[in-house]
């Protein structure tokens, strides 16, 4: 199945171009609510033109969406590229999905792909923790549940906050220092932000499974900043950093099914 889906997020809408499960284009547009519906009509359609893609070949389109005041933009822009509607994953189409999502209102789409496509992979009790603009922990039960979340600000957020009310900005490349001890503000604040998401992420791995009784859980890393923290990559089972569009489209078959 050809499928188009958008995960639109706080910083960026990830779009992806997929057959099956093989995703064979992936492409990023700013997450700008200056934007009308035409602005991403022109971005997608020259999208498609650029890398030679048709738009009456698609059999599936699907919407992941955390900016409400987007969702329509996109919707629009769209139907009006490919004639189709394309689904949106909401909180009234969770329960038509094999796991089971507690207070639907309050939890992101976003964070729902990730359980249902990590679940679909594992098949048993499991751990997402995706590096985006937030860092996010999503723990799923053996039976599908989503047992609960952790949200704290991610990797960016964070430097982002440490630098934009200085007198000087700069920018602070996310790299791991070698040392702990910062020889300038620059390597300062990736000694603090950086060795420390270290030790936060495995301190919170290992909360989550201490409390689940599951010291083997499986924990599956993603988003787009899942490879800039190298030691905690060895505590990973599965580094996937497209699980979310994987759930993407694992949803939109089912909903399209149902």
């Amino acid at each position: 199945m050809k499928s188009l889906v958008f995960d639109i997020g706080n910083t960026d809408i990830t779009i992806g171009v997929g057959y099956g499960a093989e995703w064979q284009h992936v492409f990023r547009l700013p997450s700008d609510l200056s934007k009308k519906s035409v602005y991403y009509f022109d971005s997608l359609r020259t999208l498609f033109l650029e890398h030679h893609l048709a738009f009456d070949k698609l059999e599936l389109v699907v919407i992941s969406s955390v900016v409400p005041d987007l969702t329509g933009q996109i919707q629009e822009a769209i139907h009006n590229l490919t004639e189709q509607k394309a689904i949106v994953l909401q909180a009234e189409t969770f329960s038509k999905l094999p796991i089971t999502v507690l207070n639907p209102e309050q939890i992101g789409s976003d964070l729902v792909c990730n359980a249902l496509a990590a679940f679909t992979h594992y098949k048993t009790a499991c751990l997402v923790v995706d590096f985006g603009t937030a860092l996010t922990f999503t723990t799923i039960t053996d039976d599908g549940q989503i047992a609960g979340v952790a949200i704290l600000p991610g990797l960016k957020t964070s430097i982002k906050a440490l630098t934009q009310n200085t007198a000087r900005l700069f920018e602070v490349p996310l790299k791991v220092p070698a040392s702990v001890l910062g020889k300038d503000t620059t390597h300062a604040i990736q000694a603090g932000v950086l060795i420390g998401y270290e030790g936060l992420v495995l301190h919170m791995i290992n909360r989550i499974k201490t409390e689940l009784n599951k010291p083997d859980l499986p924990v599956m890393a993603t988003g787009g900043l899942s490879s800039i923290l190298p030691i905690v990559k060895d505590t990973f089972t599965d580094v996937n950093p497209m699980l979310t569009l994987d759930g993407l489209r694992l949803a939109g078959e089912i909903l399209k099914s149902s």
